[in-house]
């Protein structure tokens, strides 16, 4: 049955699955224009800093040839020229926001401006940069993903619970909303009133609220104590980017969705396999956050001496066989960057950012729905990978929130089976996005100028 689509200002032949989504056949198919020869400005952010090629642990090297099937060193480089990019499109949409598209970079690593005027292109390729004609601006865009989950969220449950992920397509100028395949799906009309949304009829199922590992250790939580916690009362989840506030607390940044017990500070620890009642606590929950405010997935936890003993001060990041990644700075997403992410299943994997934001509804108790907001990238993510560290280069990116993935016994046999729907893709939260929540929400006290802990590779 053909679902109805609202009006918009292009149609695209070919059609994909939000989020998921195949990075080379999605990048391949991008149209660029030779206009622009120069090579684009160094970005002067101190932020972009990275270890040499030499200095990464050999599991992410052999992840980064297996999967983006390039150099660890191009990799570092795509990397930076992706923060210069978003460096760029930030004074380029606050100069012109009626004129700026999207930016992105390129599956040969350039990076690409999307316009929607002929002047706009012509100051991008003098600037350096590849240029993509567009019809419709980012901020239109981003009012249409609004305008679209306000009228999701006003649905009744039985109909919102067929609507999947929304997506910003910048490649293809575009919002992208995934339909159930079911009856209440294919009969869905959506109000004509929404501009530039394409639809999609795709068989999925609730959105996964996985435990995993964050780029850290693993560790459990409960709201009961551990001695006495019923079956099914402990959460397993992991450590993610270390951190520490204006007031010199350790934090670590995990997913929202771990806290077992929202502000009752449940105690995370260290689990001891053998006698689980004698695991070492290391910290509890101080805040989190699922959809609330900020539509963020994350959580601060409080680390204690014990845990600043076990090493949660450090500025590491967790790959296979203990080895581990040097956290230099933070980034920002941009459509067509490297990622590698992190996790205690399937260790290092890598892909590529293929959407910046991404909009998703969550159950998180009967009656009680929200709005996630992250991006979306190729890295294939297991179950006990989710809420794991994402890096572009040696830059903090961001934690994983989900995948569709999660199921899948090998990485190997998840692209396999998600082949024909655009293969393994996990959304991730931002951690800039992250930082500024928890300083904003902080009253100056707790998380107040939270930083993500950055080093060398000395440490």
């Amino acid at each position: 049955m053909r679902i109805p689509l609202a009006p918009r200002a292009a149609v695209h032949s070919f059609a994909r699955r939000a989020v998921v989504v195949g990075s080379s056949a999605l990048l391949v198919l991008v149209p660029f224009s030779t206009s622009a020869q120069a090579e684009p400005a160094a970005s002067s952010e101190s932020e972009i800093t990275q270890l040499s090629a030499d200095e990464l642990p050999a599991d992410l090297v052999e992840a980064i040839t297996r999967d983006l099937k390039i150099s660890p060193q191009e990799y570092l480089d795509r990397a930076s020229r992706a923060q210069e990019l978003a460096s760029y499109a930030d004074d380029f949409r606050a100069e012109r926001p009626d004129e700026f598209a999207g930016a992105w970079m390129g599956l040969d690593g350039h990076p690409v401006v999307s316009v929607t005027t002929p002047e706009a292109a012509l100051t991008a390729a003098r600037d350096g940069y590849r240029t993509q004609m567009a019809a419709v601006s980012s901020e239109s865009l981003e009012t249409s993903l609004a305008d679209f989950n306000r009228w999701v969220t006003d649905l009744p449950r039985e109909i919102s619970s067929q609507i999947g992920r929304a997506t910003v397509d910048v490649l293809n100028n575009q919002v992208v909303v995934d339909i159930a395949n079911s009856p209440v799906g294919r009969a869905l009309d959506l109000p004509t009133t929404l501009a530039n949304i394409k639809v999609q009829v795709q068989s999925f199922g609730p959105v996964p609220v996985a435990r995993g590992p964050l780029g850290g250790d693993t560790y459990i939580t409960s709201a009961f104590p551990l001695a006495s916690a019923p079956e099914g009362g402990i959460s397993v989840c992991s450590f993610g980017f270390n951190a520490v506030d204006r007031g010199g607390n350790a934090v670590n940044i995990s997913a929202g969705h771990c806290d077992p017990a929202p502000g009752r500070n449940a105690g995370v620890f260290l689990p001891n396999r053998s006698n689980i009642p004698d695991s070492l606590e290391i910290g509890r929950f101080a805040r989190s956050e699922v959809g609330d405010l900020d539509g963020l997935d994350y959580s601060l936890i409080r680390i204690n001496d014990a845990g600043v003993r076990a090493g949660m001060d450090r500025p590491v990041v967790r790959g296979a066989g203990g080895s581990a990644l040097t956290v230099t700075g933070t980034a920002v997403p941009v459509a067509g960057a490297p990622i590698c992410k992190s996790g205690q299943t399937s260790s290092f994997t890598c892909g590529v950012v293929t959407s910046e934001r991404v909009e998703t509804l969550l159950e998180v108790a009967p009656d009680d729905v929200r709005v996630v907001r992250g991006f979306a990238g190729t890295a294939c993510t297991l179950k006990g990978d989710s809420g794991g560290a994402i890096v572009t280069g040696t830059l903090a990116l961001g934690i994983t929130s989900g995948s569709n993935s999660t199921e899948a016994p090998s990485c190997g046999e998840a692209n396999l089976v998600l082949a024909m729907d655009g293969g393994a893709t996990n959304l991730g939260i931002p951690i800039r996005s992250i930082l500024d929540s928890a300083n904003a929400t902080s009253g100056g006290g707790f998380g107040a100028g939270l930083s993500v802990r950055a080093g060398t590779a000395e440490h």
